[in-house]
């Protein structure tokens, strides 16, 4: 049986020094995928935009510097007005968003109650995803 974490917050898209957009954002975690954690950003158009990245990534973000390429995390601040800043990159574009560090923190915390870390793989069924991976049946 799949456990899911979710958490609804507002971002702040970041277009310059001091000037923002709120961005609605869903943070997404599900015993089902154990390693990845998934952000769901409402644009305000039509589909939103999903980015999906290691646990273990946004869990080294929140200390320090992390990711490369397309994905880079990193705290920023103190107290009440630290951050965790996610800058985004893909063909379409580039983009930098803030989120209260707090409850990306807390919300974090909760995913490894529910899945501790090193216990991801406890309820795969290696058999069962290997013959599915195999068969191309779902």
């Amino acid at each position: 049986m799949a456990y899911h974490l979710d958490k609804s917050l507002d971002m702040q898209l970041v277009l310059a020094l001091h000037e923002h957009v709120t961005v609605p954002a869903h943070l997404r975690y599900g015993s089902d995928d154990p390693y990845a954690v998934t952000f769901v950003f409402h644009t305000g158009t039509e589909s939103p935009v999903t980015w999906t990245f290691a646990r273990d990534l946004l869990a080294d973000g929140l200390l320090r510097l992390a990711g490369d390429g397309d994905i880079l995390l990193w705290p920023s601040g103190t107290g009440h007005h630290a951050v965790l800043n996610v800058a985004l990159s893909s063909p379409a574009g580039h983009a930098r968003l803030a989120a209260p560090l707090s409850a990306v923190t807390d919300w974090l915390t909760h995913t490894y109650q529910l899945v501790p870390a090193g216990h991801e793989t406890d309820d795969l069924d290696v058999e069962a995803e290997l013959f599915r991976l195999l068969h191309g049946t779902s």
